[in-house]
């Protein structure tokens, strides 16, 4: 039997299957391990390449056995699928798990430390507290709705409906009033609690000097620049600003053939949470130019005058990421292109 050169590992939560390669290809081992014999087994082998998919807990496994002295590589699952041979199963994934890693054009995952899972999990929390405030506002609004009273959406119009909700004129019954009071409650907690998580993020800008630098970019806060910084891989990764933008997801999708160039929709691949940040803050953008007006000659009112304010948003997101791109690579701070070029 031949040494072990990639090692396989299908990850789950109790039972997981490992497939053991040579280098030449051939099968080593197939092994069913539990949670508490992985570590042992892993231990137990030579030096070599262990690859996992890029899936829940990866992060974690793939540092504990790192530490073991082997080499890590996670792999995104869309680009596992097409080595599964016939039926899936776990050994048939663990299979086509090591034979992805063999590949030399393979892209790879960076294995996050757990500081950058702790600022994951701040930035997750954050946005979960946004969606379930959201949520509540809605309902109550929903719930005053069927009593004849109605508010505009957002957050900015709550104080309107507490005000009709605490008066005395009658317009509610007593059970309705309660109901809403208890929805109340659970805006104002959240918004408290979003309100901390905000506080916390806007700390670690001013003293991570990577983030301060992203937020000098216009359309850029400490959101945007948290999540840039926690989810996006080392820029060396991306040879230019142009690979950055297309592993957001803000390049067209191509469906180009024979020589012909056929361009679609942004592709919506890559990172979902720095995607719709960097949107959120061109369209920010775009409204505060639509108002004040953007500079006279500048790409942004060359774009406004003759282009729809969403394609004009989405084009300066795909801008604003391969600037940041540019900031971070070269660790300066933003320079307006009008106020260089004077």
């Amino acid at each position: 039997m031949g040494e072990v050169s990639i090692i396989g590992l299908d990850l789950a939560k109790n039972v997981f299957q490992a497939h053991g390669a040579g280098a030449d290809g051939s099968v080593i081992f197939r092994r069913k391990l539990s949670r508490a014999q992985l570590l042992k087994f892993m231990a137990a082998q030579p030096p070599c390449v262990v690859a996992m998919e890029a899936c829940a807990s990866a992060h974690y496994w793939g540092r504990a056995i790192g530490d073991l002295g082997h080499q890590v590589r996670l792999i995104p699952p869309a680009y596992v699928k097409p080595f599964v041979k016939r039926q899936k199963n776990d050994m048939a994934d663990a299979e086509a798990i090591a034979e992805a890693a063999s590949r030399s054009t393979m892209r790879f995952v960076a294995v996050k430390s757990e500081a950058q899972q702790a600022a994951a999990m701040a930035y997750r929390t954050r946005d979960l507290l946004v969606r379930q405030r959201t949520q509540t506002i809605n309902a109550l609004r929903a719930h005053l709705a069927e009593q004849g009273i109605v508010a505009p959406a957002g957050l900015a119009h709550v104080g309107r409906l507490a005000a009709i909700i605490d008066g005395d004129d009658g317009m509610l019954p007593a059970a309705v009033r309660d109901l809403a009071r208890l929805l109340l409650d659970q805006i104002a907690g959240l918004a408290e609690k979003i309100a901390g998580l905000d506080a916390e993020l806007r700390k670690r800008v001013t003293t991570d000097d990577t983030a301060r630098r992203l937020t000098t970019i216009p359309g850029v806060g400490a959101v945007t620049a948290a999540a840039i910084t926690t989810f996006a891989p080392p820029m060396e990764t991306f040879s230019n600003g142009r690979d950055f933008a297309a592993w957001v997801g803000l390049t067209p999708r191509q469906h180009s053939s024979g020589g012909k160039d056929r361009l679609g929709r942004t592709s919506k691949m890559g990172q979902r949470d720095i995607r719709r940040l960097l949107i959120v803050g061109a369209v920010a953008v775009v409204r505060w130019a639509a108002r004040k007006g953007a500079p006279g000659g500048s790409w942004l009112g060359r774009m406004m005058a003759r282009k729809p304010k969403m394609l004009v948003a989405v084009a300066l997101a795909n801008r604003m990421a391969r600037t940041a791109w540019a900031l971070l690579r070269k660790g300066e701070d933003y320079r307006d292109p009008a106020m260089a070029a004077a």
